[in-house]
């Protein structure tokens, strides 16, 4: 049940035209943020939260992940992001296999994280879908705000590993081919489907591949393209062209290689996971750095944690990090924010501290980018307390 809540004194980041307002107020009605300003009249019966001088800002966004779907230490019987007997399955869907009960959600709410994009995981060329969801609920139902989110392709290593000595692909040019001859498909599926305009008798028989893709080639539905290596970003990027495609550059560990080329492309980076050794020769080059280098080479720049790849709880230090390494300070707050809402196209929602917007608020201590000792001490979702220090 929503409750009428006022979040008082503190310092808020809105991520919006209000800018920061310091010894602010937020009034959350209906799971709605209702007002914002340095005052706002405190209605009867209304739960009140003291910030004392803390850092509010909008709730976290990981805007990509795996949460759910990687099962948090119950073994192979969790693990549900690979459908690793045939390449192309765009027909899955990461809502079927997502563990609403996984404690990584509550470490995730608990560190101010409280929208996350989730789904498949790059073994396949293409994946399956994507979805967006709240971190604090019991079903899907309860969490889910748009599903289908995205399409997940991969390019590079992850595929060539899983397929190469069984079957195609086991080189970067049998990924591309096989990407590309799905969407070739899907175009002429789609437009057998118009041309046959309602009639049964013209109708092509119906195939679960192709009704999933249809979306994509219509460019209704956001591709998350998995890629590390710089020639790996530009085959993306090509076939997104090819075919008119919305898309983002998932990791794009080497973005900072080509940063203009990269910024001519205008494609939103996200990029991570951050904190593990590198693990594949695609990601020798990653670095922490390139968030500020491409900030400053125009590219819109979001981070991610790629659970399993890192605990939601360190998004934010990953933030953090990226600033000491060369990124503004505004910039790494919008990486985890207004950039990662807009990356995964929920930025009329999420991301900002608005009225009619989302009351998902992140409370803490200090500066979370600037203090990497920040601690959370209160997340609402939904304009609900789900957890107050």
């Amino acid at each position: 049940m929503s409750e009428t809540v006022l979040i008082k004194n503190g310092t808020i980041v809105t991520m919006a035209a209000d800018g920061t307002i310091e010894n602010g107020c937020i009034l959350l009605e209906n799971g709605k943020i209702l007002k914002v300003g340095h005052t706002v009249d405190q209605p009867e019966n209304c739960r009140v939260i003291d910030a004392h001088g803390g850092f509010v800002m909008p709730g976290i966004i990981d805007a990509h992940c795996h949460i759910g779907v990687f099962g948090s230490g119950i073994g192979n019987a969790g693990v549900d992001g690979n459908e690793e007997n045939d390449p192309i399955t765009p027909e899955m869907r990461g809502l079927d296999g997502i563990y609403p009960l996984d404690p990584e959600f509550k470490k995730a709410y608990e560190a101010g994280v409280t929208c996350v994009a989730t789904g498949p995981g790059s073994a396949n060329p293409i994946g399956g879908q994507f979805l967006a969801m709240k971190t604090k609920g019991r079903t899907m139902e309860q969490m889910v705000i748009k599903e289908p989110l995205a399409m997940k392709m991969a390019f590079g290593e992850n595929p060539k590993n899983i397929y190469g000595s069984k079957r195609t692909p086991s080189t970067r040019m049998g990924v591309a081919a096989l990407i590309r001859e799905a969407l070739f498909k899907a175009k002429e599926y789609a437009d057998k489907k118009e041309r046959a305009a309602g009639d049964p008798d013209k109708m092509p028989a119906f195939n679960m591949k192709l009704e999933a893709l249809v979306p994509v080639i219509k460019g209704e539905l956001l591709v998350k393209a998995h890629a590390h290596r710089a020639d790996d970003i530009m085959t993306a990027i090509r076939i997104a062209e090819e075919f008119d495609l919305k898309m983002t550059i998932e990791h794009c560990s080497e973005g900072h290689l080509i940063p203009e080329e990269f910024a001519a492309k205008n494609r939103i980076a996200i990029l991570g996971p951050f904190t593990g050794f590198p693990h594949k020769n695609e990601t020798i080059h990653q670095d922490e750095a390139s968030a500020g280098i491409l900030e400053r080479a125009g590219v819109k720049v979001a981070i991610m944690t790629d659970l399993p790849g890192m605990h939601e709880e360190n998004l934010i230090v990953c933030a953090g990090i990226c600033h000491r390494k060369g990124m503004s300070e505004e910039g790494a707050l919008r990486a985890v924010t207004l950039h990662a809402a807009q990356a995964i196209g929920l930025e009329d929602r999420i991301g900002s501290i608005e009225p009619g917007k989302d009351g998902d608020i992140a409370v803490f201590d200090k500066n979370p980018v600037k203090n990497l000792d920040a601690a959370c001490i209160c997340t609402l979702i939904d304009g609900r307390v789900v957890y107050e220090k």
